[in-house]
C-alpha cells in the first residue's frame, strides 16, 4: 500500500507553523548518515518476472529474496551479483544504452554492514525513486512509495540484523494515466534511484521535524515548532539556539511531543539575494542535537507587487530542469547544482523556477547559499485526471512531501500547484483544494501556478482563468513568435490586460535553437531566430505594467522523447539558453543585458 499520511494537526498558538504528517525526517544530511550511494547490482525485469508468478499473482519467492544456489541442480534464473550494476544516485537511461528509452521495472540490490544499538533507531531515507518503489530489507517487504521527485523514509530499526544486511528496491518508471505526472509530459522519464539513499540513525527519542520562520504578521518574531518522536517525546525540554544572535530559549513539548517556538527576531539580518545571510540554528532535545543554517526573510503580495522584506522586487529568473549541466541525465549532486545555478547567476538572475517537479535538496540549498529565490513546483502537468480522487491524493502527498522538506529554506518563496492545465470545473476544484492545503501547511509563502489560458482580441492578450483568482501570484506561459502563426516581430506590439490586481510572472517564453546554427531572423532553429523571439518578447514584456518577474524557458537544453527532429533536436528540447554542452547561445546574452537593466531599475 501507499504510505499513508497521518492527519494534519493545526497548532493554534502559532499561525506560522502547522504540524504535518510525521513520516518525513527533517535535515537528514546533518545526522551523519551512512550513505548507501555507489554501485548497486541490478536485474532488468520488463515482464516483472521477479514480482509476479505465472498466474500474475504477487510472487512469494520473487527477486527480493536474493536467493543463491546451494545445490548444483537448483533453478534460480537471476543473479544480482553476476549481472550489470548501476550507480546510485543516477538514472538508468544514461548509464546503459539498452535502457535509454526503457520504461518498466529494474531491481536494485545493495548490501551494507550494521551493528545494532539498543538505544538507537534507524531509518532508510530515499531522496527520490522514479516512479514507484517497493522496498525490501533482508527478504522482507518494508515499504512502498509512489511519486518520482519527493523523498520518503521507512523505519527499519526492527528489521536490521547484526552484520550484513541486504537492501533490494523494485523501481518502476512506467507512466500512468492516473499518475502525477500523467502519461503525457515534455521531459525525459529518467528511471531509477535518482537521488541518494541513506541510512539515518537517531536516539530513541529524537527531533523528527522542525520549522522556524519569521511570522508573516509580526516579522519581529520567529515562530515555529519542534516535533519529537519517541517514547519520551511528551513533556520533554527542547532548546533552540542561534549563537550568533545570542539567542537561547528553552521550551517544553506537549502530550504529542510538540513544542511551539517563539523567538525575538529584532537585530537579525534579513536573507536576500543581495545578502543571503544564514544563521546557525542548534536544536537540542535530550541526547539529540541537530544543526541547520536558516535564513530569515518575509515574502508577501501587496496589490500587484511582490515584497521581499517589505520592499518591492522584480524576479529576474530562468526555468530549469533537474538535468546535468553537460549532456543529459538526472542532476543529483551539489556540484551539478552549483554549475547550473552559477549559470543563472551569470545571467544576472536573482530567481529560478525549478520545473516541473520538486528538485533535489542540494539544488534548493545551493540556491539559498547563492542568493537565488526559488519557485518550487509539483508535477500536476497538462491533463492529469482532475476528476479522480486517487489522483488528487497523490498530488496532495507530493505537495506535502515537498513542503515538509523545504519549508525551512528562505530561498523558497513560491509553491506552484500546476503547469499549463486546461480549464474545467474539476480542475479548478482540484487546484483550489491543493492551494488550500499548501496554505495550511505553510502560510509564510505565496502560492502560484503557471497558466496557459490567454484570450487574444485585437492586439490585446487578456489573462482569462478563474485559477488566477485563487493563487497569490499569477504565472503565465506564452510563446509568442514560436508557437502559433505570428512571427517574432509581431510580439513587440502586443499588450496585456489583467483584471485580477495581482503580480504576474511570465513563467515561460522563448523558442528553440541549435547552438552554433546561424542564419537570418526568419530561419527557424537558428540562434538568430531564437534571439529575435527574445528581442521582441522582451519589448512586449517591458509594456506590461503588472509584470513582476520572468523565468524564460529554459536555462539549458534538456532531453525529451517528444522532440525527434533529426540533426536539430535528436530527442533534445532545444529551447535552452545554454546548449547541452554548456555553450551559451545569443539569447543568453540578451537576457543577461535585460536583467542587468532590471537590476539597476529595481535593485536587489
Amino acid at each position: 500500500m501507499l504510505l499513508r499520511l497521518a492527519p494534519l494537526l493545526l497548532v493554534v498558538a502559532s499561525p506560522a507553523f502547522a504540524q504535518v504528517p510525521d513520516r518525513l525526517l527533517q535535515n537528514v544530511y546533518a545526522r551523519d548518515p551512512l550513505v548507501l550511494d555507489g554501485r548497486w547490482g541490478v536485474v532488468i525485469d520488463p515482464f516483472e518476472t521477479g514480482y509476479y508468478n505465472h498466474r500474475y499473482e504477487i510472487a512469494s519467492d520473487g527477486f527480493f529474496r536474493d536467493r543463491k544456489m546451494t545445490r548444483p541442480w537448483e533453478l534460480i534464473e537471476y543473479d544480482f551479483d553476476a549481472g550489470p550494476a548501476l550507480h546510485v544516485p543516477g538514472d538508468w537511461n544514461t548509464q546503459d544504452d539498452r535502457l535509454f528509452f526503457y520504461e518498466g521495472t529494474v531491481w536494485y540490490k545493495r548490501a551494507f554492514p550494521y551493528t545494532p544499538a539498543s538505544d538507537r533507531r534507524a531509518f532508510l531515507y530515499f531522496g527520490a525513486a522514479n516512479y514507484e518503489a517497493h522496498v525490501y530489507l533482508n527478504g522482507e517487504r518494508i515499504g512502498h512509495h509512489v511519486g518520482g521527485f519527493t523523498p520518503f523514509n521507512i523505519e527499519v530499526t526492527e528489521h536490521l540484523r547484526d552484520g550484513e544486511n541486504v537492501l533490494i528496491v523494485k523501481v518502476d518508471n512506467r507512466r500512468r494515466h492516473d499518475g502525477v505526472p500523467t502519461v503525457n509530459f515534455d521531459w525525459w522519464n529518467y528511471g531509477g534511484l535518482t537521488r541518494s539513499v541513506l541510512l539515518v540513525t537517531t536516539p530513541a527519542t529524537f527531533i523528527r521535524d522542525y520549522v522556524l520562520q519569521l511570522d508573516p504578521d509580526t516579522p519581529e518574531v520567529i515562530r515555529g515548532g519542534v516535533q519529537l518522536d519517541g517514547p519520551e517525546a511528551a513533556g520533554r525540554p527542547v532548546t533552540v539556539a542561534i549563537p550568533e544572535a545570542n539567542l537561547h530559549r528553552r521550551f517544553t513539548t506537549d502530550a504529542q511531543g510538540y513544542a511551539a517556538v517563539e523567538l525575538p527576531a529584532t537585530g537579525l539580518a534579513r536573507w536576500s539575494p543581495a545578502d543571503p545571510k544564514r544563521y546557525e540554528v542548534i536544536l537540542q532535545a535530550g541526547e539529540d542535537t541537530l544543526t541547520d543554517e536558516i535564513g530569515f526573510r518575509t515574502i508577501e503580495r501587496r496589490g500587484e507587487d511582490i515584497l521581499l522584506n517589505g520592499k518591492p522586487i522584480f524576479l529576474r529568473g530562468v526555468s530549469l530542469h533537474e538535468e546535468r549541466p553537460f549532456g543529459g541525465g538526472r542532476a543529483a549532486t551539489p556540484e551539478a547544482a552549483a554549475v547550473l545555478l552559477g549559470w543563472a547567476r551569470e545571467m544576472n538572475c536573482n530567481f529560478v523556477r525549478l520545473a516541473h517537479y520538486p528538485h533535489n535538496e542540494h539544488m534548493v540549498r545551493t540556491a539559498e547559499r547563492l542568493g537565488l529565490l526559488v519557485w518550487a513546483e509539483v508535477p500536476v502537468y497538462w491533463t492529469v485526471q482532475f476528476e479522480n480522487p486517487a489522483v488528487y491524493a497523490l498530488a496532495e502527498q507530493q505537495v506535502t512531501e515537498m513542503v515538509m522538506r523545504d519549508r525551512n529554506r528562505a530561498a523558497v518563496i513560491l509553491w506552484s500547484v500546476a503547469n499549463e492545465t486546461p480549464l474545467s470545473e474539476a480542475r479548478l476544484a482540484f487546484l483550489s483544494r491543493l492551494a488550500a492545503t499548501i496554505r495550511r501547511l505553510d502560510p509564510t509563502r505565496l502560492v502560484t501556478a503557471a497558466l496557459d489560458t490567454q484570450r487574444h482580441e485585437e492586439g490585446i492578450l487578456y489573462i482569462d482563468d478563474p485559477l488566477a483568482g485563487v493563487v497569490d501570484v499569477i504565472g503565465i506561459n506564452s510563446y509568442c513568435g514560436w508557437y502559433g502563426p505570428a512571427l517574432p516581430e509581431a510580439c513587440a506590439g502586443l499588450r496585456w490586460q489583467s483584471d485580477y490586481g495581482k503580480p504576474v510572472i511570465m513563467s515561460e517564453f522563448g523558442g528553440g535553437a541549435l547552438q552554433g546554427y546561424h542564419g537570418t531572423a526568419l530561419d527557424r532553429w537558428t540562434e538568430t531566430y531564437q534571439a529575435s523571439v527574445y528581442e521582441h518578447n522582451l519589448a512586449m514584456l517591458d509594456r506590461i505594467p503588472f509584470l513582476r518577474g520572468t523565468s524564460p524557458w529554459i536555462l539549458k537544453d534538456f532531453r525529451s522523447p517528444r522532440r525527434p527532429l533529426p540533426r536539430i533536436q535528436d530527442f533534445w528540447n532545444r529551447k535552452g539558453l545554454v546548449s547541452d554542452a554548456g555553450l551559451r547561445k545569443k539569447a543568453f546574452y540578451l537576457m543577461q543585458a535585460w536583467y542587468r537593466d532590471k537590476a539597476a531599475e529595481w535593485g536587489w
